[in-house]
């Protein structure tokens, strides 16, 4: 399954607002710099986040975006969801009624194993693991050790 670039960005863009510490709220423009997304394209990106009730958007030149539920609260099955709909590789899995030989079929077995192993790994993984490991990230690169 390769992801779609809205999924990617999505993502990426969620995370950069659960960066932004406490509950004030984050210029799109600046998640927009932070994440090298266009802001055009991060507009687009925000409605199913905003109507999925994932972030609250606010208008006005001091409005922006903040997260509407704690990062613990939002596992990222559900983001993936929000923008791709299905994670199954192929349509038979979620429909067998599609196929003659779903009943018969061992690539759909491989197909639906795929599927629950994704499901699997994404219902178990919150936003706020990803913030977690970024900031891992981030305070592995600060450290310099100088002789």
């Amino acid at each position: 399954m390769k992801l779609s670039t809205k999924a990617r960005y999505g993502t990426r863009a969620l995370l950069e607002i659960a960066l932004h510490e406490g509950n004030s709220l984050i210029q799109l423009k600046d998640v927009a710099e932070n994440q090298q997304i266009s802001l055009p394209y991060l507009e687009q990106l925000m409605r199913p986040l905003v109507a999925g009730g994932y972030v609250i958007s606010t208008t006005g030149p001091k409005g922006g975006v903040l997260l509407a539920r704690n990062p613990s609260d939002i596992k990222m099955i559900d983001i993936i969801q929000l923008y791709e709909g299905s994670i199954a590789l192929v349509s038979c899995v979620d429909k067998p009624d599609l196929c003659d030989r779903s009943s018969s079929c061992v690539t759909r077995d491989l197909w639906s194993e795929l599927k629950d192993v994704m499901c699997g790994v994404l219902g178990s993984k919150t936003l706020q693991d990803l913030v977690n490991r970024q900031k891992e990230k981030d305070e592995s690169k600060e450290v310099m050790y100088y002789i």
